[in-house]
């Protein structure tokens, strides 16, 4: 019982996270230190409940999360909110939840040899978030015409096309770069791509007005990682670690 109830007093702060992210792209600490206020209740009850192994087990855990993390974050992998959760989330679910629903053991997959849950929930956060490309790919198959997708085919899988007379500031970015040529405006791959600021929008859209370019460019969402995260969190609870399963299938093929 005290399991379930750990799982769903952390669903709360990761849904509001996902819904903070895409609004804004931030998560205050605040969140974070609620969520871990909430959660101490739990580490306080297994503490008394399991002693001292159980407080070394869990301040092992944070160590190696909390290193794991800061090195990903100070390469730029992801952002302060997500290592942040993933540190709370090691602190009040150390290792995987054992959940028993109608006769059913969770995760189903069983729990992977090193155990430590919020390391399967990053893991399976980065397994996830290949369904984004797939799922873009799908989209501009479906949606462009044959030719446009022949001219940008890589393109297919980080964004999408759209409307120059509809573009907005946002959390978007075209893909391309852009340069005045004496037949109009080039288009090229930039690895950072072009924040869409007021003046660059407005600039596009002269070039359209003036017939220099056509109404239609390359632009890519910035996912908010938050997402994959609490999809992670709750497909290490009900299945396992993505990872371990997929390593398993493959050495078994």
């Amino acid at each position: 019982m005290m399991e379930i109830l750990k799982v769903l007093a952390c669903m709360p702060f990761l849904l509001y996270a996902c819904y903070s992210d895409i609004k804004t792209r931030r998560v205050v600490n605040e969140v974070w230190v609620v969520m871990f206020g909430v959660g101490y209740v739990f580490i306080l009850y297994d503490l008394m409940r399991l002693g001292l192994p159980y407080l070394v087990r869990n301040v092992l855990t944070f160590i190696f999360i909390f290193i794991f993390v800061y090195i990903l974050f100070q390469l730029g992998a992801f952002g302060g909110a997500d290592a942040k959760v993933l540190m709370v989330i090691s602190l009040i679910v150390p290792t995987f939840p054992a959940i028993m629903i109608y006769g059913t053991q969770l995760p189903i997959n069983g729990v992977p040899p090193l155990g430590l849950f919020a390391f399967s929930v990053f893991g399976n956060s980065v397994i996830l978030t290949i369904v984004v490309p797939i799922g873009l790919f799908l989209y501009n198959l479906l949606r462009n015409p044959l030719k446009e997708n022949l001219k940008r085919p890589f393109y297919m899988l980080i964004g999408y096309r759209s409307p120059v007379s509809k573009l907005e500031k946002g959390h978007i970015r075209m893909i391309d770069s852009y340069s005045e040529t004496e037949d109009g405006i080039s288009f090229g791959f930039t690895r950072t791509g072009t924040e869409l600021t007021s003046n660059v929008i407005a600039e596009l859209k002269g070039y359209l007005r003036d017939g220099r370019m056509n109404d239609s460019v390359w632009v890519t969402p910035g996912l908010p990682f938050m997402i994959p995260i609490t999809a992670g969190f709750i497909t290490a609870v009900v299945f396992g670690d993505l990872i371990f399963y997929l390593t398993m299938q493959f050495m078994m093929m």
